[in-house]
């Protein structure tokens, strides 16, 4: 039953976005009472909050597997690699990225964005440790996995949410030549 909510909860976050979600219409589309949602969920807000845990949980497993395998290739195909798969990961649907970054901080007071960023933050590391003698030697690792997760993550989002005139191979390409510099040791 938690599954059918669940369920039902993504498809009319998607559908009809944080502000048009309620529990009525989500147990209208379970197909299911609103006395029998209430049993497994106390408010909307309980459900938003576990259908963006399973979004982020897809994301990171996404990203994870197109990284997997990948350490040995060199640094501008992997980068590249994970940046589309980050990106097409959140492009799923753009009602429910806009909730988990508008609403989503509000609900758990940010525990699901932290918790994403630090498994993001864990390949990411566990990347440059591989690659760490190309790297730039004066920054600290735990420094540059910030950087580079919460930089990406940010132009990412935002490039999705505004829909700028950017074709999203260029997209690509320039986040990817941000990523890439600032990993290089300097001439």
């Amino acid at each position: 039953m938690v599954e059918r909510i669940l369920d039902a909860g993504r498809q009319v976050l998607a559908e009809y976005g944080y502000e048009g979600a309620s529990t009525s219409r989500i147990a209208t589309t379970a197909g299911i009472s609103p006395g029998s949602l209430y049993q497994y969920f106390p408010h909307k807000d309980a459900i938003v909050s576990a259908v963006l845990e399973r979004y982020s949980d897809t994301l990171v497993s996404s990203v994870t597997t197109r990284m997997s395998g990948c350490f040995e290739q060199p640094a501008p195909v992997i980068v590249r690699a994970t940046l589309a798969a980050l990106l097409d990961g959140l492009d799923v649907e753009p009602p429910l990225l806009r909730a988990a970054v508008e609403h989503g901080p509000r609900l758990d007071d940010g525990r699901a964005l932290r918790a994403f960023e630090e498994r993001i933050g864990e390949l990411v590391r566990a990347y440059l440790t591989t690659q760490r003698g190309g790297l730039r030697p004066d920054t600290p690792l735990d420094a540059a996995v910030w950087m580079l997760v919460r930089t990406v993550e940010h132009l990412t989002v935002r490039y999705l949410l505004d829909r700028p005139p950017i074709p999203r191979e260029q997209f690509l390409e320039e986040l990817t030549r941000l990523a890439l510099n600032y990993l290089r040791p300097p001439p």
